[in-house]
């Protein structure tokens, strides 16, 4: 149930036009999803609105959810949403198996050990939501989020971006004005500002015993607005009339001065009635407080009376979170500690409320306490709370007597909280436990650790030096420690693309080579992981120099079972071997979209969506682009965020979808500092610049694309800006540029080596064609196609194409440019890049062509969203509306209102027609 507000009616003086907001949100008629998030300081009356809104809900037949922070639970992993979902838990039984299995665990419903899940229990609530919508329409709130833990606000928000088509209200209120995690974007928010002082007036005047005179003044002042301030300031004023001397003096902060008069409540009960309050603050829920023995109704009604609790059947309940937090802080830590024993007691049948009470009450270290707590984190960790578990093991560390187990527990910290993504709480584990261990195994893992927080902390040049010295110290007495720092190096390089890193690493990797120690054979580290880090990290820091022999070390090895296919999948992008990358880094995610390891698949889909943009599998590219912008969400991992956005801006320019472009840039530069990040820089260079070009922008296109080298030809990017190099000639040549470029281009690729690959060749060959003299461009164009291996990047080929035939127009050899431009024209269309689509048709036209040929049809799918494209093409394979929603974190119910919107606009009846519509690829079939 949601707590009501003491007074919520009398607090709704003032409040009309959020009444009148949450009125329309909880009306009929109920079409989609509709969600609003509540902010504002204590006292202001979210609560109150929450309250009038549910009982408006209800009355108009709506069905309602509920859930209210507790801070006594926020280390309890998934307990908000099992306080929201219990009345709805017999829907579990139709969710797919592995969302129900999910979800059970999280709720330790059954007896097995999953392993944690954050995305498959955020999909869960959102199926479960779903399917208790279809019922009637759904009121979900949550109050006091806040003080959520952090796996119920995930779920809670991942759910609710992805409601769609479900007759669902979502109402969330928080305090402050910031949104909480997982809320920052994409929610409505409505911001409770304090009353103006009329309505001020009328709300003290609705009061017992209104204030008059002078104390009306001064409640009027320390209230400042605040609802709640002014009916309790005007209750201790009508029980205490002498107590406005002190009004004028104390000038305290407004939540101090709300607590300070309901601790004065509390100060003065009687004995019997404080103990049993304190008892009830200290155990922050109802029903526990009713089984800790000792309690009656009359020991609280004086408590009652008072206006600090309520009581129903449940048990009693505090008027306003901080009337709980002045009781249990207006309590010496002895009385304190007594009522937590006292509860502990009372909840031995949940272990890790049992273990979090007695650690309450811990005054020093308790190993008993300790070896419950970290008892708690597993049970936290197989429930998906890998954030909560920290926090346990983190206690469990602070209560351990014994240095041996501190450090042991401080570390599992450490590396709980680095699976929570949680880059700051890391190092602060990590250090500490450095200063509490001389073990060199512990001490090498925290330094590891500290290294990696360091860099997802935009700290690279202390995660570089950091890494390094790990590596050097480890390198003969812990192998496979020295192979980690420097594989996590590897993904410095490739971010931050600058020279002397670059060099760095280079060097630590023949330092290892040299040292030629052996590395032990274990179930956590097979021996053939180090040739997969080798050809890592050699794909990082030398994709083009050397690239003849790691590419052959990587084809060997992805025909073999591997430790980490991700890893070898990712090298196999690097070194520009989409095909082999799409291949292996798919069979990674096989295994990484298991319960349990989708944290893990955030790096591997970074790579698979570049390789499938790369091989011309757009929307792969954009499933894949979807499904990790959802792990970054629950993983905190800001990079692969902007990865995510990255491509879906590039492929949006390529479509010519330019809308798009420009916010989702905007997102990448918010995510990750250009300036640290050259490799993030150099594609959204890339990308602005290919939206220039396709809307004839060519001296904006060239202002962006010459950034990607400097006028010596040094790459801002040593791999990702050569990526452009081709984009920036032709931006050159229709602005009149090309002396300067060509200069620039040739320089640029001396630096990146003699044999730097089909790919790159290709792209060279486009670039020197585009500038050259009219009499030698041909011998550049006819170089780029003569290797086949270049059709291996399509859109790549298809721009080679269709500038080659360009050029023979304008030399007027029609019919050697007419089949250039129908290859291209072909791949264009094939891949939706309109703006390409329709240059190469004029191309064609003065040629002669259209006369001859049927007019060019765009592709149905090109007038479907991002989103219904996605769908249809999922569909068109077979795959069922459930596990089309399993796939891309949708409800069934969203995802069958898409295919009915879509079905019209593809000119199909059904999904039986869509198969036709998608070739065996994975991509839209011309001119369907």
């Amino acid at each position: 149930m949601t707590r009501p507000a003491a007074d919520s009616r009398a607090s709704l003086v003032g409040r009309d036009k959020e009444t009148a907001c949450l009125s329309d949100l909880v009306s009929p008629p109920y079409e989609g999803t509709r969600a609003l998030l509540l902010l504002g300081e204590p006292g202001l009356g979210k609560t109150a609105l929450l309250t009038e809104a549910a009982v408006q809900a209800r009355s108009g037949g709506m069905w309602h959810l509920s859930a209210t922070g507790r801070e006594s639970e926020r280390e309890l992993a998934f307990s908000g949403l099992h306080q929201l979902l219990r009345p709805a838990l017999r829907h579990i039984a139709g969710l797919p198996a592995r969302q129900a299995a999910a979800l059970r665990g999280a709720f330790a419903l059954s007896g097995g050990a999953s392993p944690p899940d954050a995305l498959l229990t955020g999909i869960a609530v959102l199926t479960l939501l779903s399917l208790a919508s279809e019922e009637s329409p759904l009121l979900v709130t949550a109050d006091d989020v806040q003080w959520m833990d952090h796996a119920s606000i995930f779920a809670l928000a991942f759910a609710a971006r992805r409601l769609a088509a479900e007759h669902v209200v979502l109402l969330v209120s928080a305090r402050g004005t910031m949104p909480p995690p997982d809320f920052e974007r994409d929610f409505p928010r409505l911001l409770l500002e304090p009353l103006p002082v009329a309505d001020a007036g009328r709300l003290l005047d609705s009061q017992p015993t209104p204030p008059r005179g002078r104390a009306r003044e001064q409640v009027l002042s320390q209230a400042a607005g605040n609802p709640l301030a002014l009916i309790e300031l005007s209750k201790m004023l009508a029980t205490d009339p002498g107590a406005g001397r002190h009004l004028a003096t104390e000038l305290l902060p407004l939540t101090s001065r709300l607590t300070a008069i309901m601790a004065a409540r509390y100060t003065a009960l009687p004995e019997r009635a404080k103990a049993g309050l304190l008892l009830a603050a200290a155990a922050d829920s109802g029903d526990v407080t009713a089984h800790a023995g000792g309690l009656t109704m009359d020991t609280l009604a004086h408590a009652e009376a008072a206006g600090l609790i309520r009581i129903d059947a449940s048990g009693p309940h505090f008027t306003h979170p901080l009337a709980r937090s002045a009781v249990y802080h207006s309590a010496p830590f002895a009385e304190r500690a007594a009522a937590h024993l006292k509860v502990a007691d009372a909840v031995r049948d949940r272990p890790d409320r049992h273990a979090w009470h007695l650690a309450a009450a811990a005054l020093g270290p308790d190993e008993h306490v300790a070896a419950l707590l970290e008892d708690s984190a597993g049970v936290a960790k197989r429930r998906g709370g890998a954030a909560a578990s920290a926090r346990a093991m983190e206690r469990a560390a602070e209560l351990s007597p014994d240095d041996g187990n501190k450090a042991r527990r401080m570390l599992a910290a450490a590396q709980l909280a680095h699976a929570a993504g949680q880059a700051d709480w890391v190092l602060e584990l990590a250090r500490n436990t450095l200063a509490v261990t001389s073990d060199q195994d512990l001490r090498f893992a925290a330094r590891l650790e500290i290294g990696w927080s360091l860099l997802w902390s935009n700290r690279n040049a202390e995660a570089l030096d950091t890494l390094l010295s790990v590596a050097a110290d480890a390198l003969l007495t812990h192998p496979t420690i020295a192979w980690d720092a420097v594989g996590v190096t590897a993904i410095l390089v490739h971010q931050s693309g600058l020279p002397d890193v670059r060099a760095k690493v280079r060097a630590a990797l023949s330092g290892l080579d040299a040292a030629g120690a052996q590395v032990p054979d274990t179930d956590d580290w097979p021996a053939s992981n180090m040739e997969e880090a080798r050809s890592w990290i050699r794909a990082c820091t030398d994709p083009f120099d050397d690239r003849t022999e790691t590419v052959s070390c990587v084809k060997r090895m992805a025909g073999r079972a591997l430790s980490d296919p991700g890893k070898v999948g990712a090298a196999a992008w690097s070194l520009d071997e989409p095909e082999l990358a799409v291949q292996v880094l798919r069979q990674a995610l096989t295994k990484l979209r298991a319960p349990g390891f989708r944290g893990a698949s955030g790096a591997v889909l970074s790579c698979l969506q570049w390789a499938c943009a790369d091989s011309g599998r757009w929307d792969e590219a954009l499933a894949a682009a979807r499904e990790a912008a959802d792990i970054a969400a629950a993983y905190k991992m800001q990079a692969v965020a902007a990865n995510s956005h990255l491509v879906t801006a590039t492929i949006a320019a390529m479509r010519g979808e330019q809308e798009q472009v420009t916010p989702l840039l905007a997102r990448v530069l918010a995510d990750v500092d250009e300036a640290v990040y050259r490799g993030f820089a150099a594609r959204v260079r890339h990308a602005a610049g290919l939206a220039a070009l396709a809307e004839g922008r060519n001296v904006a296109a060239y202002a962006q694309l010459s950034r990607e080298f400097a006028a010596d030809g040094t790459p801002l990017h040593y791999q990702f800006s050569y990526y452009a190099i081709a984009d920036y000639a032709a931006a050159a040549a229709r602005a009149e540029r090309r002396l300067e470029a060509a200069n620039r281009v040739e320089r640029a690729l001396v630096m990146a080596g003699p044999a730097p690959g089909s790919r790159l060749e290709q792209l060279a060959a486009r670039a020197r064609g585009l500038l050259a003299d009219p009499a030698q461009a041909e011998a550049h164009f006819t170089a780029g196609l003569a290797d086949p291996a270049g059709e291996t990047w399509p859109f790549e080929r298809a721009q080679l194409k269709l500038d080659y035939g360009e050029w023979l127009r304008r030399q007027r050899r029609i019919n050697d440019a007419k089949p250039l431009l129908g290859a291209a024209l072909d791949t264009f269309t094939r891949l939706g890049a309109a703006p390409w689509t329709r240059r190469t048709d004029s191309e064609l036209r003065a040629c002669g062509v259209t006369a001859e040929a049927e007019p060019i049809r765009t592709n149905a799918l090109d007038e479907l969203t991002p989103q219904q494209r996605e769908i249809a093409i999922l569909a068109g394979h077979g795959l069922t509306n459930n596990e089309i929603a399993d796939r891309l974190f949708l409800s069934p119910r969203t995802v069958a209102s898409h295919l009915h919107r879509s079905y019209p606009k593809l000119g199909v009846a059904g999904r039986h027609q869509l198969h036709g519509l998608i070739d065996p690829a994975g991509t839209r079939k011309a001119g369907g």
